[in-house]
């Protein structure tokens, strides 16, 4: 699979909770991180989403919020992944931020340059990639 989003997670479907209009669907990934996706209901079944499904989640990068000094139940999104920030690549306007998870999974985010010097944000420093899980595609191999 080939897409543009800058952040791609392969795993396995570890809960799927079934709403009448949306289900939130729980991936794990091999690396032991957990992605929560909230997605509409005929999605899901048409996915076939059910545990132990092999699926992948996909969020882009713009929609990644970074933070530091935070814990997951200060803030109301389902993903706050908690690691370090393993690169900075600052452009124009915008830098790329990813940061490493305890795992090892790789989490990139697009913010401004302002916010990367505002958090002081460096190779090594802990920060928590976020965000929410209507941000999250969901796919199946076919």
């Amino acid at each position: 699979m080939r897409t543009s989003a800058r952040n791609q997670f392969e795993g396995d479907v570890v809960e799927v909770k079934h709403g009448a209009v949306n289900d939130e669907i729980t991936l794990r990934t091999k690396d032991g991180l957990e992605v929560v996706a909230v997605i509409t209901h005929g999605s899901a079944t048409s996915l076939g989403l059910t545990q132990g499904k092999s699926a992948f989640a996909l969020v882009k990068a713009s929609s990644v919020i970074v933070m530091v000094d935070v814990t997951s139940n200060q803030v109301s999104a389902r993903n706050c992944i908690a690691g370090t920030v393993s690169a900075v690549t600052k452009g124009a306007v915008n830098a790329e931020v990813t940061i490493a998870a305890a795992g090892g999974a790789q989490i990139a985010a697009i913010i401004t340059n302002e916010s990367v010097d505002r958090l002081g944000l460096a190779s090594g420093k802990p920060a928590t990639a976020i965000f929410k899980a209507s941000s999250v595609i969901l796919g199946v191999a076919q």
